[in-house]
């Protein structure tokens, strides 16, 4: 079996295609028990992302929010960096 990646799906307020940010495992576990409340709340909150950096959110501007499974090679904000990229082959 394999592993398998978390995202947060934002959708703002001023429409357009929604957000997508990777999550690291405790990233997902945190976001997935506080989800309701910072939406009710409009709280700002800093899950961890994928690749080990955060993002700031303003759940005030977020008209909805659910945690998704993202495809096998799915690469959005937050995503794990390659090991070799660009000039640094």
């Amino acid at each position: 079996m394999t592993d398998s990646k978390r995202a947060l799906v934002l959708h703002v307020s001023r429409g357009g295609e929604p957000l997508v940010f990777a999550l690291s495992e405790d990233g997902a576990r945190n976001v997935a028990a506080k989800l309701p409340d910072l939406l009710t709340d409009g709280a700002v909150y800093d899950p961890e992302l994928a690749n080990g950096s955060t993002v700031v959110v303003n759940f005030a501007h977020v008209v909805t929010a659910h945690l998704d499974e993202l495809p096998p090679l799915a690469k959005v904000y937050g995503s794990e960096l390659p090991r070799k990229h660009g000039f640094a082959n």
